[in-house]
């Protein structure tokens, strides 16, 4: 068996060293023309860390993420709505992690050029569209260098080529357009002091005015200092979605002064703006589910499958629970337990389509972050005590439900007794 993977993102790369663990060959085709580590910070929550431990990747994770010890949601005055221990420090058998998203790809590309080979991510090469017969599938693919048009062959063709897909495209030509929720994001990462314990995420604010920050780098905690991920997020009345620069580099002001009073005595969140070096914008942006992502030997993965609003930490989470269960269904159709193939590819569907499809529309409602959301609807004068606004077990129930459907409930993850990480 032999798999073409477009798209050298989080979940191509994990997918091609999940199916090398399981002895089917495979190679990556990525459009850049070099992979570089871009991007700014992501979490991974314990369960794709789990999938990452068995592939023999968490000591390397833990020499450059931070373990995540709590998440904390705060009200736009600083006032704490919600506190949550995260990671080991929540019972989980194993770390959440933040860590930088280029340096998370640059690790798995490395993994996968040491064990599949220096041949087996291809740059510069485009997926154009796809096609099969006989019992093959086909990628076309568009060489940057000069423009050539090249055709490899597999016997499947998995699209992991992100929101853009242009598999996705070929699959679903109509009715498939962005969803702009009307919300810009500005990101970026300063180095600081550390705040709170030095490990800690939290968010504040409510769903037309939020700051997210959440720390990403081992080393300059272990030196005393913070690479700090954030994130700003406004409402923007009237606004229409880019078309074509979802990534462009913006000057602070056009979003800085809503925060210029964001200042409380565990952090300065306008002298963390001040602090980066370089902030880049991107529209609040999803797509609906898909009715399907399969046909025949072609499916998709990740963003491709299932773009889904930054929210609750989950979108490279999915991307790599989606390489799990595709390399799994693809393993059985190598050893002759489904009929074929083309079976083995509908039951990923079938086991991945409807919960990434419920996370997709639970993150429009603002997922675990709608707490927030609540305290400014019912006190947006700020609060002496949250207690007095939202009782305990609601938010409880809130946080539990959305770790119930993302798949990262403590209780699902637990691992047997006198078993260690």
């Amino acid at each position: 068996m032999d798999i073409v993977i477009a798209g050298a993102g989080i979940g191509g790369l994990t997918l091609a060293l999940l199916l090398h663990q399981r002895g089917i060959g495979c190679r990556v085709y990525e459009s850049a023309q070099e992979l570089r580590p871009l991007g700014v910070g992501i979490n991974l929550l314990p369960h794709a860390v789990n999938e990452l431990e068995q592939l023999g990747l968490l000591d390397a994770l833990a020499r450059r993420a931070i373990p995540t010890s709590a998440l904390h949601y705060y009200n736009k005055f600083g006032q704490p709505i919600w506190r949550e221990p995260r990671g080991l420090a929540a019972g989980y058998p194993l770390p959440q992690f933040s860590i930088h998203r280029g340096e998370f790809q640059m690790l798995l590309a490395d993994t996968v050029r040491a064990r599949l080979g220096p041949d087996a991510i291809v740059t510069g090469m485009a997926l154009e569209s796809a096609d099969q017969d006989g019992g093959q599938a086909r990628a076309h693919l568009r060489r940057r260098a000069d423009g050539a048009l090249h055709t490899v062959t597999g016997d499947a063709v998995v699209g992991a080529d992100g929101i853009h897909s242009a598999l996705r495209r070929q699959l679903h030509p109509s009715g498939d357009e962005p969803r702009f929720s009307g919300r810009m994001l500005w990101r970026a990462a300063t180095e600081a002091p550390p705040y709170l314990d030095g490990c800690t995420m939290f968010m504040a604010g409510h769903q037309d005015q939020k700051f997210v920050c959440y720390p990403i780098s081992e080393p300059l905690r272990q030196a005393g200092r913070s690479l700090i991920n954030w994130i700003a997020e406004l409402a923007v009345p009237g606004a229409a979605l880019p078309a074509t620069d979802w990534n462009r580099r913006v000057d602070a002001s056009v979003f800085a002064g809503r925060f210029a009073d964001w200042r409380w005595d565990w952090i300065d969140i306008p002298a963390i703006i001040d602090g980066a070096q370089a902030i880049y914008e991107f529209p609040l942006v999803d797509r609906d589910p898909l009715p399907r992502w399969t046909r025949g030997r072609l499916t998709l993965l990740g963003d491709a499958a299932h773009p889904m609003y930054p929210i609750g930490s989950n979108g490279s989470a999915q991307a790599i629970l989606d390489a799990r269960c595709l390399a799994d269904w693809l393993a059985q159709a190598r050893q002759g337990k489904v009929r074929a193939l083309e079976t083995a590819l509908l039951e990923y569907e079938a086991e991945r389509l409807p919960r990434t499809a419920g996370i997709v529309l639970r993150n429009r409602l603002n997922g675990p972050e709608q707490v927030m959301q609540m305290a400014e609807e019912r006190a947006p004068q700020g609060f002496a005590d949250i207690a007095d606004v939202i009782d305990e077990q609601e938010l409880h129930a809130i946080a539990l439900r959305y770790k119930q459907l993302a798949g990262f409930d403590p209780a699902a993850l637990r691992r047997p007794a006198g078993e260690t990480p």
